[in-house]
């Protein structure tokens, strides 16, 4: 097949350089997974928080305590539990007896890079206090407003088969995700180069041997590149449609938001800055929309109890809609 020219009019080399260079400092690490090193410096492109879900073991906290060392930057981690409350997150006023007043003391939140392990753990009340800081990166006490620093993101990770002792996560929360990742099992191939590797690594901690590869500047800079790509009108049209057909699918009990449309659009960007175009195609939608999807939508008790999966629902969608080309 002839090789398309096209002409450049954004250049792309510093973003190629940050996403070479974040991949290799962690495929010296995680083996495989691919797709979800993608996704993860997609979001971060686009400015995004990430839902990550896999069964224990399959490197779903580790991947994400590695991209958090590619990047020059703050990190905090919480362990969400059923006792965990809002004040744990988010802070709390404490009495200074010298000053004779109340002084908010900063919670785990107040970073830049967010690891939340096990999210589906804490029940409502502590979900809430999520709600505010991913959206509007900031959060409010006592009637006094605090903003995040830059970047923020926050990388959340659940465990799709252990139940006993999880809340779902609400579908306000749910939306505010970029993505939802789902992490399979390595294949056997795979799994001997694990092997291999941790081997090789004897005692040292596999996150100690990373470099970082970027900075806070360097990110601010990536993103207004990702933010001025060119998308045509009639791709904006396409995911217009794509985003509407979830709200009238008979499989379906809740369709996405217009937040979704704004995702899909915004993801595409990332990825088409991370193939080396500063303009979006159809195959840079499609390969974001079940991540972008997945979580958005609520199937109908009868699909459900059918086993039929949000992924089915949106390749339906996908296959009953014109593709523009």
């Amino acid at each position: 097949m002839e090789e398309l020219q096209f002409q450049q009019r954004t250049d792309l080399t510093e973003l190629s350089n940050a996403v070479h260079a974040i991949q290799r400092e962690i495929g010296k690490i995680v083996v495989g997974q691919q797709e979800m090193v993608q996704l993860l410096i997609a979001s971060m492109l686009s400015d995004g928080h990430v839902l990550i879900e896999g069964v224990p073991g399959v490197a779903k906290t580790l991947t994400a305590k590695l991209l958090a060392r590619c990047i020059n930057t703050g990190f905090s981690r919480i362990q969400f539990t059923p006792d965990l409350m809002p004040s744990d997150i988010i802070g709390t006023s404490v009495y200074n007896a010298k000053l004779g007043e109340f002084q908010f003391k900063n919670g785990p939140i107040f970073s830049n890079i967010i690891l939340i392990d096990e999210v589906n753990r804490a029940p409502a009340k502590t979900q809430s206090a999520l709600f505010e800081v991913m959206e509007e990166r900031q959060i409010t006490a006592d009637g006094v407003t605090y903003n995040m620093p830059f970047p923020f993101m926050v990388l959340a990770t659940q465990n799709p088969i252990e139940h006993e002792g999880t809340y779902r996560l609400p579908e306000a929360q749910l939306d505010r995700f970029l993505f939802k990742i789902i992490v399979p099992y390595p294949s056997e191939q795979e799994e001997v180069k694990i092997l291999e590797k941790f081997n090789a690594l004897g005692n040292e901690k596999p996150v100690n041997t990373l470099q970082p590869v970027l900075d806070t500047v360097q990110i601010e800079r990536l993103r207004k590149l990702v933010v001025n790509l060119v998308v045509d009108e009639k791709l904006m049209h396409f995911i217009a449609r794509l985003i509407t057909a979830t709200r009238n699918h008979q499989s379906l009990f809740l369709g996405a938001s217009p937040r979704a449309s704004l995702a899909l659009l915004n993801a595409s960007k990332a990825i088409a800055a991370m193939s080396g175009r500063d303009f979006v195609i159809p195959d840079d939608i499609l390969y974001v929309a079940k991540p972008v999807l997945r979580h958005r939508i609520i199937l109908s008790p009868e699909k459900e109890m059918e086993g039929v999966s949000p992924d089915d629902v949106i390749s339906q969608i996908i296959q009953s809609i014109d593709i523009p080309r």
